[in-house]
């Protein structure tokens, strides 16, 4: 005999309909996340969920139609970030959420790993925002799910990637980078990640993007990960636009005295 779910357990019919909007080609999202996604649409920070822009291992993201709350006062468009946990890159979270003393707590369970990426990303673009760098502004998260600012045009259209973009004032662009990456480093963040795809370009400003993997500097591989942020970037514009800047002395000037 089939079990009947209790009152608090079964989806909403807003999770309802928002799972039959999500028969797309990417299939349809599982009873769980519909129940997670029903809590931003009933709290007003999405009200309508667009269409796929991103899909790796780790996390499919959607552009989505904003509501009317608060968080996302003005807005247009949110995005929407959701974490799979079928798919997940288990063991490469693990590097960068092990060492990190604001998760030393942390179950090792894979569904547990997931849910603190996801808490974790939101704190992360809370401090990167606070620092005073270009990164989208984090609206909410619950379960597996995060929803942030949009980057890109009024009529919807995501802002490319830095890989994909013509810049006109390429040395603008880097310096601008470097500096956004010393603004984290003042407050005590390191990307860990950071390159050409993930630096979106909003017109000639860049944002960062893809804060989950993002570390304090108490974290045993912050200094690695920071060497890596700088080398990516200082390759990345000599090989595209020939410009030559040492490393090294990027890394002495992002972490120089304040």
């Amino acid at each position: 005999m089939a079990r009947r779910l209790g009152r608090k357990k079964r989806p909403s019919r807003e999770a309802h309909m928002l799972k039959e909007q999500l028969k797309i080609d990417s299939g349809i999202f599982d009873d769980q996340t519909m129940v997670y996604l029903s809590k931003f649409f009933n709290k007003g920070v999405m009200s309508r969920l667009g269409f796929i822009i991103a899909r790796g291992k780790e996390a499919e993201v959607y552009v989505a139609e904003a509501g009317d709350a608060e968080v996302a006062k003005g807005a247009k468009y949110v995005i929407m970030k959701f974490y799979r946990v079928e798919t997940s890159s288990f063991l490469n979270m693990t590097d960068y959420i092990i060492g990190d003393p604001r998760f030393s707590k942390v179950s090792k369970s894979k569904h547990a790993i997931i849910n603190t990426w996801c808490k974790k990303e939101y704190g992360n673009l809370e401090i990167a925002r606070l620092a005073g760098a270009n990164a989208p502004k984090p609206y909410m998260f619950n379960g597996t799910i995060l929803a942030m600012e949009f980057i890109g045009s009024d009529e919807g259209v995501p802002a490319p990637h830095l890989k994909d973009a013509v810049l006109e004032d390429p040395e603008h662009v880097m310096n601008s980078i470097i500096g956004q990456i010393r603004r984290l480093y003042l407050r005590e963040l390191v990307h860990a990640d950071l390159s050409e795809y993930n630096v979106l370009m909003k017109g000639s400003t860049p944002y960062m993007i893809d804060f989950g993997q993002a570390v304090v500097l108490r974290h045993p591989n912050a200094m690695r990960f920071l060497r890596r942020d700088v080398e990516n970037i200082v390759r990345y514009f000599s090989k595209h636009y020939g410009i030559e800047r040492s490393a090294e002395d990027v890394l002495k000037y992002v972490t120089g005295p304040a």
